[in-house]
């Protein structure tokens, strides 16, 4: 069963928005009231999915629901997601990120658990970048005296 943003209502009385980054994947989030759906919209190719569908493995989806789980908001919530760039498991930490975010808009008095707990601190390391004369970012071409 396809979901679509028609199925949300979403407006400033009934959702919270966060943004979401991990390595090269930015992640917009909605936590929708109302409702207990789970939709991931891809921007590249403009498709809609299930959370659960989308992110494949159980370890990505239970690490999306750790911000809600661990305030007590778990099944109170639906979420809408759109992703763009990097792979799933970037993407899965982008969410999981947003979503701390956007429970802090609803309860700002939640941010001494989120913050003790990690979630609210961008991981900020990305990919080096390949430099000139080497093979990769540091791995260089084998060296031959003679």
């Amino acid at each position: 069963m396809m979901l679509k943003l028609k199925d949300f209502k979403i407006g400033f009385d009934n959702a919270y928005y966060g943004t979401g980054r991990r390595k090269e994947s930015i992640a917009r989030v909605w936590l929708v009231k109302g409702t207990d759906k789970q939709v991931v919209k891809v921007k590249e190719s403009g498709k809609e999915y299930e959370m659960k569908q989308y992110l494949q493995r159980e370890t990505l989806y239970s690490k999306v629901f750790y911000p809600l789980r661990l305030t007590g908001l778990e099944g109170r919530f639906g979420i809408y997601a759109t992703v763009s760039g990097g792979g799933i498991s970037g993407q899965a930490e982008a969410i999981m990120y947003g979503v701390a975010k956007a429970i802090l808009k609803y309860n700002p008095d939640l941010r001494i658990s989120l913050k003790k707990a990690g979630l609210l601190k961008r991981d900020a390391r990305e990919k080096e970048r390949k430099k000139y004369g080497l093979m990769k970012a540091r791995k260089a071409y084998r060296w031959s005296k003679r």
